[in-house]
């Protein structure tokens, strides 16, 4: 009779131990897919900046910059990501103030305005390329721009790359 009782609480501890490893592994891969996919979003919408810091850096002209998604979607990065990717996106949107300060162009100079917009578009470009890998699989990012006009390839390859000003530095 004691040897059933004991294999019955060794039964009862040994399947609840079992079933505590897989809510943790359940738990985990629920973390992952929602970091995973809060990467996601937030790589568009730092897509979309860089565009905007591009356009002003080479053209002049000046959009608006968004870290809605950031601001919403920021503990779901912070549990996914390792402190230094989450660092190296963090400051894509730190620089924001700066853009908005050449935006205004108060009294700025020129050489400062442009050195602004020059940092605040590498950050982009390593955060962009940062979320990409971590984001998205192989075949994804392959087919990321299958459904963008020529143009907005173009574009979108120019943002990706340093400027001829940057590279002078």
């Amino acid at each position: 009779m004691e040897e059933r009782l004991l294999i019955g609480v060794i039964g009862a501890l040994v399947g609840s131990f079992g079933y505590f490893l897989v809510a943790l592994a359940i738990q985990r891969r629920e973390f992952i897919r929602r970091g995973r996919d809060a990467a996601r979003a937030v790589y568009f919408e730092i897509g979309v900046n860089q565009l905007s810091i591009f356009t002003a850096l080479e053209y002049g002209a000046f959009g608006s910059l968004a870290r809605a998604t950031f601001d919403r979607l920021l503990p779901e990065l912070a549990t996914w990501l390792p402190a230094n990717e989450l660092q190296a996106v963090a400051l894509a949107y730190m620089g924001h103030a700066g853009y908005e300060q050449a935006r205004a162009g108060a009294g700025i100079p020129e050489a400062l305005r442009r050195g602004q917009l020059r940092i605040l578009a590498e950050t982009h470009r390593t955060a962009v390329e940062l979320l990409r890998r971590r984001a998205f699989s192989r075949r994804e990012i392959e087919t990321l721009h299958a459904h963008a006009t020529i143009e907005q390839q173009r574009l979108m390859r120019a943002a990706d790359q340093p400027t001829p000003s940057e590279v002078a530095r």
